[in-house]
């Protein structure tokens, strides 16, 4: 089930924490944005912008302070289970367990989130096959080398054939190899139909695979649109120029002129 197409739907989604040295901190104040099959959805933002927490709580590992969020239809507060059947989550920093091998892990991602018994060998086997897994499927995974756990845990982020599939910086720490790999990878499954959310710092990534791009700083979307349409908007060819136009301009600040400071200042 969507929502007038789209899999992914967010409106004015808000997540608040306390400091006790800032006190309110408003991670995520007011995100809107929605999602549809066959496209990759780019959300570009410094660290600490609001990306993970944003897709956290898409993936119900966080409840929102406010607003909503629905995949496939299902409120991530109301149907948390139902969301989490519905996605795959691949982050950089999202570890296996040491202890099982390819093959394991495999079934087991499938299975917690139950994909069908009678399916499930070949469905592990044609992963094992897609990802040119099959000499290590049973080694360890603390055996394995950086590359062939990245392989391991982008397949069992896809175990259960989710329609919908985040990716929270997914090639950070990677060599270049291996994230031109990832790359492929998630252009593959777009071509597939998934609704893929890409969260990222990196422009040129964002550049190449994302078909719409939602600017996010301090937990606000400052913008949201094609790559054309934000060159169009803001008169800039590069995405780097495109982000610091509307990170400036949120800050109330422009770039000082050629042959000044070359420090930001108050716009007037």
């Amino acid at each position: 089930m969507t929502t007038n197409g789209r899999t992914v739907f967010v409106e004015d989604l808000r997540k608040t924490f306390y400091d006790e040295s800032r006190g309110e901190v408003k991670a995520v104040d007011g995100v809107t944005f929605s999602c549809h099959p066959g496209e990759v959805f780019g959300l570009l933002g410094a660290n600490g912008a609001g990306k993970t927490t944003t897709l956290r709580m898409l993936s119900t590992v966080l409840k929102p302070t406010g607003g909503t969020a629905s995949v496939m239809g299902h409120d991530v507060v109301r149907e948390p289970e139902s969301v989490r059947e519905s996605l795959g989550f691949y982050s950089a920093s999202t570890a296996l367990f040491p202890r099982l091998t390819g093959r394991e892990t495999l079934r087991f991602f499938a299975r917690i989130n139950h994909y069908p018994v009678e399916g499930l060998a070949e469905r592990v086997e044609a992963l094992i096959s897609r990802f040119g897994i099959q000499e290590y499927a049973n080694a360890r995974i603390e055996k394995l080398s950086t590359g062939m756990k990245q392989k391991v845990s982008i397949a069992r982020t896809i175990a259960h054939d989710p329609p919908v599939l985040i990716f929270d910086e997914p090639t950070v720490g990677l060599d270049v190899l291996n994230a031109l790999e990832m790359v492929k990878v998630i252009r593959e499954l777009r071509d597939e139909g998934k609704t893929i959310i890409f969260s990222s710092h990196i422009m040129s990534e964002v550049e190449k695979l994302c078909d719409r791009i939602a600017i996010i700083h301090r937990g606000r979307l400052l913008a949201l649109g094609t790559l054309e349409s934000l060159r169009e908007a803001t008169g800039e060819h590069y995405l780097e120029d495109v982000f610091v136009h509307y990170v400036t301009r949120a800050e109330g600040l422009e770039v000082a002129a050629i042959g000044a400071t070359g420090e930001l200042e108050e716009a007037p």
